[in-house]
């Protein structure tokens, strides 16, 4: 392998993986690490190349697992990776900033915690360059892989070690950064770099070593043992979207559900529900360490964007149910319609949606149409040409009236396919809510309400 390019159909037969899967144990200082991570490997950025990627390395992972009880050779890859990256930051930061020790104090006893505290700490503090767009993608993915454990058991796990160290110790100071990096890489759906410029490039100095070391640890060594949930087959517009964006909102939303510990409340969903917006400057409480300040109207711009999505939508859904300064902001909005128009999509396209994205479209409304404000605003917009709405060609019409038109097709569609009681009950309840301000209807909006 060496400094030479390795693609995916050569890795089964890599002879630097086969050694790290094999009986012999290699130590953290052997000299074999700096040849396993001197390559050059293009990270994978769609579910077609991640399958590849998975289904070529099977026989090496196997291996791995069968033999690391006796080698212990991922312990000492850990160990490597967490030796390397302290170098990795310090040369991805260059020299923008005073340098900060990634790993203060004495070592850590715990192997995994420091593993956990690592990733986090390379997702928040390594500048996000086309050279550090793959390291942050690995670690984002890899603290999803960590915390996918709960797939595989049927009670809720509240005792895991993963859970403990998220919830407890050196993970905790990291909280509301995490939260913050996470969203802010949803806001800005940075797509992958080019190839070629995502890959640190080998170095004839001194520097030779660090960037192989890096391009190895950020490009493909980690990706081949994170991969076992990520495989699965990806829509169309996820395909197209930012892999980092998609990964860091799918970990945000895994981080938001965990179960509060016996004594401590989520610090992530504490982190979620009380960040407030950047013109904000009302102090924050003292009773949450965890809040910080985020741009709400690049939040706004890209939750309006992404809702073809259903984890953007079950965002969107968490911040109006648990933030109350986002819901706030979000119903003092005077383009409302911008968000509106791609939730009522949603329910207007049921037959082509799942039923949890249609649920959690229809909570959204159900949420909004609470606010007398809201139902009183929905009227006084006036939308032109909506192509998408196929029973009727709808050259003016408001946002009022076209949402009235959406819900009850919904209803109908619910009483003549799925039957659901509770889709029919929520339907009936945004109705209701709306009911008191309706005015100036479109006559076609009139006529299906009695109808």
């Amino acid at each position: 392998m060496g400094a030479n390019s390795s693609s995916i159909s050569e890795l089964p037969e890599n002879e630097y993986l086969k050694k790290l899967a094999g009986a012999e144990p290699i130590s953290e200082n052997d000299p074999f690490w700096n040849q396993l991570l001197s390559f050059s490997f293009t990270t994978p950025t769609n579910s077609a190349d991640l399958k590849l990627l998975e289904e070529a390395t099977i026989s090496v992972c196997k291996s791995l697992v069968e033999k690391n009880p006796r080698t212990g050779n991922l312990g000492s890859l850990i160990k490597v990776f967490l030796s390397r990256t302290k170098e990795l930051k310090i040369s991805a930061e260059c020299q923008k900033k005073p340098l900060v020790c990634l790993f203060p104090g004495t070592e850590c006893e715990d192997l995994i915690e420091e593993l956990l505290c690592c990733l986090i700490q390379l997702i928040v503090e390594i500048p996000l360059l086309d050279i550090t767009y793959s390291i942050s993608l690995e670690a984002v993915t890899t603290l999803i892989v960590f915390l996918s454990c709960q797939l595989f058991h049927k009670e809720i796990l509240r005792g895991s070690i993963i859970h403990k160290y998220l919830m407890h110790g050196r993970c905790v100071p990291y909280t509301s950064r995490l939260v913050k990096t996470l969203l802010y890489n949803f806001i800005r759906q940075e797509r992958s770099p080019p190839p070629g410029t995502h890959v640190f490039q080998q170095q004839t100095d001194g520097g030779g070593l660090l960037y192989g070391i890096a391009s190895g640890v950020a490009t493909g060594l980690w990706t081949v043992f994170t991969l076992g949930g990520v495989g699965s087959k990806a829509s169309p517009q996820l395909e197209r979207c930012s892999p980092l964006a998609n990964q860091s909102l799918l970990l945000l939303l895994v981080l938001a559900n965990l179960t509060d510990a016996p004594d401590t409340p989520n610090p992530y969903r504490q982190a979620i529900m009380s960040f407030k917006n950047t013109q904000d400057s009302t102090a924050f409480s003292s009773s949450n360490p965890h809040a910080f300040q985020i741009n709400f109207n690049s939040l706004y711009t890209a939750l309006c964007e992404q809702q073809k999505s259903d984890q953007a939508t079950l965002l969107l859904y968490t911040l109006l149910h648990q933030n109350s300064n986002v819901r706030t902001y979000v119903l003092a909005r005077t383009d409302i319609e911008n968000l509106v128009l791609p939730i009522l999509e949603i329910l207007y396209h049921v037959e082509e949606r799942n039923s949890h994205h249609v649920y959690m479209a229809l909570i959204i409304l159900l949420i909004l149409t609470e606010d007398d404000g809201f139902n009183r605003s929905i009227h006084e917009v006036i939308l032109k040409n909506i192509t998408w709405y196929a029973e009727r060609v709808l050259t003016e019409i408001s946002l009022g009236s076209l949402l009235i038109l959406v819900v009850i097709r919904t209803i109908q569609y619910n009483m003549t396919r799925t039957r659901d009681k509770y889709l029919h009950t929520n339907c009936l309840a945004a109705l209701a809510n709306m009911s008191a301000q309706f005015r100036s209807l479109h006559q076609y909006a009139a006529q299906r309400i009695i109808r």
